[in-house]
């Protein structure tokens, strides 16, 4: 399962709840590119709509050894794939608890892409400099340890 692309800021802005494989809809140039890795996450969020998920503001690059499409936009919406009862338990837990839903990473999984998306709750910045200062100290603790001091 090779990881194409990761948000790194997910897991430090949000807390994740709970998180669920989805599959996404893209063109033929867009898998190949994304299988180059010229997939970034950064900045994407999932918005719900008419039953119906989409990722928006992912970047997927144009391929590069493909015919030059002149309204290929990469930053465009893409449907993501999920059952409409899925769909209604999203949008009934964001709208009761407040959460939101931010893709997470992008794998391929038996030649198919899927999107790993979690049910969030956002970080406050004092949590934020909580996380940072106890991944510090972990890390500090480590090298310690590795250390023999």
């Amino acid at each position: 399962m090779p990881r194409l692309a990761n948000n790194k800021r997910a897991h430090f802005d949000y807390e994740i709840l709970e998180v669920l494989e989805v599959g996404i809809i893209l063109t033929g140039q867009e898998v190949k590119s994304a299988k180059t890795g010229h997939a970034k996450l950064q900045g994407a969020f999932i918005h719900l709509r008419d039953n119906e998920a989409w990722l928006k503001n992912a970047f997927i690059a144009p391929y590069t050894h493909a015919a030059h499409i002149e309204s290929y936009d990469p930053y465009q919406n893409r449907k993501l794939l999920l059952h409409k009862r899925e769909i209604a338990r999203l949008t009934k837990k964001m709208e009761v608890e407040h959460l939101t839903i931010v893709p997470i990473s992008l794998y391929t999984k038996a030649g198919k892409i899927k999107l790993e998306i979690g049910l969030a709750r956002g970080k406050k910045q004092y949590e934020k400099r909580a996380s940072v200062k106890k991944r510090d100290l972990d890390r500090e603790m480590r090298t310690r340890q590795y250390r023999g001091a």
